[in-house]
């Protein structure tokens, strides 16, 4: 099974200082009942490749001798793959098979992230329309693949922080002196299959995915129900229909006349704020629609295929080798995906170099041991807490896997770039403790 989202806390300031990276926060919270307010999202810092170049360089064998012993636990499985690179210099600290292919679980999405900031700048944000439909009476709801959307009515909160509201495109319908009888929902930005062939059914039913469309409301989560919608596109619709005293049965699937005028609109918060979102929380619905965008910005089409090509190009233009690789989605979700150990550490040091810039907010959604995301509950305790709060990674769990891709700083100050993945493991959960182990391990080199 996918990992379990945990509770989100923030980072302590420390470790955001020594990455140097924008601080892309939560929304604060205004006036008692109001809607959080959308902070600004800063330029990424160049302060950061001085914060890497820091430190005392390692020697690979203090390396080796520190981490070679825990990567051989049991836990692990068979066959564990592991590269380890130093993140100013990029040279090979310590590697074992780093070209295998695994399954890497969900630190497949840090390819999402990296694609996405590599085509969009952080800021960019994803806009839903509503136009005039071809005949009287009829509007179209357009999704611009924001699947954050939300239809708390004003002064509630939204499942997403600074979500854009139906009840703003419905207020501008109104306003613009339209009397809709009939709402369609334009999902045409999006094409092919909604879900992987490959997915397990299990995880679709287990609340983990949702039919990837771009329309749809809080990424298809329907109240307390565990399950997510498998109509998240007629959902917006209809929420919107209720805001306009229209009834369910007025809404209907279509596409939008072409020349026709926009009557309302509203944006998502900054595609920056998403993926660190999607990164912290391991949320795949959010991570399978950017990976589309990827392919919307690269003029190819919105499908599975489509968007594997396009995140492929683009890893491809920042230096990244995907050639053997195998990718079949943006979060992670099939054990048919399969990357090696050195294309995610690889990407984890391009992300953090001065060459790349625009990439350097992937680091403000890594989970940070012991503190948030799906790292909360993980080196608390135990021989791995002096892991807490030196280790920002990426975390994958799958049936038979445990993967962990991200940067750890030494005990002599260096930071260091890793990749670990372990794909035939007889728990995932225990095999999570040996991981940690070993990147506790690593944090202590000097």
């Amino acid at each position: 099974m996918p990992e379990v989202v945990r509770p989100r806390r923030w980072p302590a300031r420390s470790w955001r200082a020594l990455l140097a990276v924008p601080a892309l926060v939560l929304a604060t919270a205004g006036p008692a009942g109001s809607a959080p307010v959308e902070p600004q999202v800063s330029a990424p810092s160049p302060v950061l490749p001085a914060a890497v170049a820091a430190g005392t360089p390692l020697r690979p064998a203090s390396v080796a001798a520190a981490i070679a012993g825990p990567l051989r636990d049991k836990r692990l499985g068979a066959h564990p793959s592991a590269l380890v690179l130093d993140l100013a210099t990029g040279a090979t600290l310590y590697a074992t098979d780093p070209a295998r292919l695994a399954t890497p679980a969900s630190t497949t999405k840090l390819t999402t992230a990296a694609a996405l900031l590599a085509s969009y700048p952080a800021d960019h944000r994803l806009r839903t329309r509503v136009v005039a439909g071809a005949r009287p009476g009829e509007i179209v709801l357009v999704g611009g693949g924001d699947p954050t959307l939300s239809a708390a009515p004003r002064g509630k909160p939204s499942v997403y922080p600074g979500a854009a509201r139906i009840a703003d495109l419905a207020a501008a319908v109104v306003k613009s002196g339209v009397h809709p009888t009939r709402i369609l929902v334009d999902t045409s930005l999006f094409a092919g299959p909604q879900l992987h062939p490959t997915w397990d059914p299990t995880d679709v039913n287990g609340g983990y995915i949702t039919p990837v469309s771009a329309l749809m409301l809080d990424a298809g989560r329907r109240g307390d129900a565990v399950a997510r919608s498998t109509t998240p596109d007629l959902d917006a619709g209809r929420a919107l229909a209720a805001a306009l005293r229209l009834p369910p049965a007025a809404v209907t699937r279509g596409t939008a006349p072409t020349g026709t005028s926009e009557l309302a609109a509203v944006d998502s918060p900054p595609i920056g704020r998403l993926l660190e979102i999607t990164l912290l929380d391991s949320d795949n619905v959010l991570a399978e629609v950017l990976a589309r965008q990827v392919a919307v910005r690269a003029g190819k089409p919105a499908t599975f295929a489509g968007t594997v090509d396009a995140v492929r190009a683009v890893l491809g233009r920042l230096g990244l080798d995907p050639a053997g690789d195998r990718l079949m989605d943006g979060s992670g979700l099939s054990p048919k995906d399969k990357l090696s150990a050195a294309l995610l550490a690889g990407l984890v040091r391009v992300a953090a170099s001065d060459q790349h810039p625009e990439l350097h907010p992937l680091f403000a959604g890594l989970p940070v041991g012991g503190y948030d995301g799906t790292l909360d509950k993980r080196y608390r305790a135990g021989p791995t807490v002096a892991g807490a709060g030196t280790v920002r990674a990426k975390t994958g769990t799958l049936t038979g896997v445990s993967t962990l891709a991200g940067v750890v700083q030494t005990a002599g100050g260096r930071l260091v770039a890793f990749a670990f993945l372990a794909d035939a493991v007889p728990s995932p959960r225990d095999a999570e403790g040996a991981l940690d182990v070993a990147v506790t391990a690593l944090s202590r080199v000097r």
